[in-house]
């Protein structure tokens, strides 16, 4: 009987990420085709709409969570992981590297340049350049965040003094979801995994809620006690 060797198994997860609900992710699906045409195993894909900016990403943490040993995270470009201040990035970074996993972002670190086969001195070479590629582009992304911040906050005191401003147009539709979710039962963690925001979203709105009830509850019960004091004058 012959014995065969076991094949190793290249694995990746695909994380892709826009800002907004009306932005479509179906560009990036082609970052999934170009990790199997280079020969990895896609053990999941990882959809999200929330800014970069955020920590708290319900599928770039359950990404992580799921991570295991040798496996590759694979994004369309740095910013999709992270606009973050570089201290809280390279934290982010750390956590996929604590996983035993490693990150490949084409132009930084491509799937092709990944070192697991790498020895030596070459090894060293490689990951410290790699290195300090991902840090200049992780602060480079969280640059053109606070430049693209800067340039809205300009806009924005420009139309206000022309009088133009009329603010930022609240989603309905995304706040009637998660009052669903919360009246639901569903707990904030999972109102906000499930309605594709941010915790502080789903505390805010539901805040929000709560006030307009409690709002039309106070309005309702003295125009009802009004009322029937009414009655029974005019009965007495």
């Amino acid at each position: 009987m012959t014995d065969i060797a076991p094949t190793s198994v290249r694995a990746a997860r695909v994380y892709l990420r826009v800002s907004t609900e009306e932005q479509d992710l179906t560009r990036q699906d082609a970052i999934v085709a170009g990790a199997r045409s280079a020969g990895y195993y896609v053990a999941a894909v990882y959809r999200e709409k929330a800014s970069g900016a955020r920590p708290d990403r319900p599928e770039l943490l359950r990404m992580v969570e799921d991570l295991q040993m040798g496996e590759v995270v694979v994004a369309e470009k740095i910013d999709r992981i992270s606009r973050l201040p570089l201290p809280e990035a390279e934290l982010l970074v750390a956590a996929i590297r604590a996983k035993g996993a490693r990150l490949a972002v084409p132009g930084i670190v491509d799937l092709s340049d990944l070192v697991a086969d790498s020895a030596g001195v070459a090894r060293i070479v490689l990951e410290a350049v790699q290195d300090m590629l991902l840090r200049v582009a992780l602060q480079t992304a969280r640059d053109e965040y606070e430049t693209r911040r800067e340039r809205q906050r300009e806009g924005i005191e420009i139309a206000r003094g022309a009088g133009r401003y009329t603010g930022r147009k609240a989603d309905f539709a995304q706040h009637r979801r998660i009052v669903a979710l919360r009246e639901a039962g569903m707990s904030i963690a999972k109102t906000a995994e499930l309605a594709g925001c941010s915790i502080a979203q789903v505390k805010r709105v539901t805040a929000q809620h709560r006030s307009r009830n409690s709002a039309q509850a106070d309005v309702q019960q003295p125009g009802d006690q009004n009322g029937s004091r009414g009655v029974d004058r005019r009965m007495g």
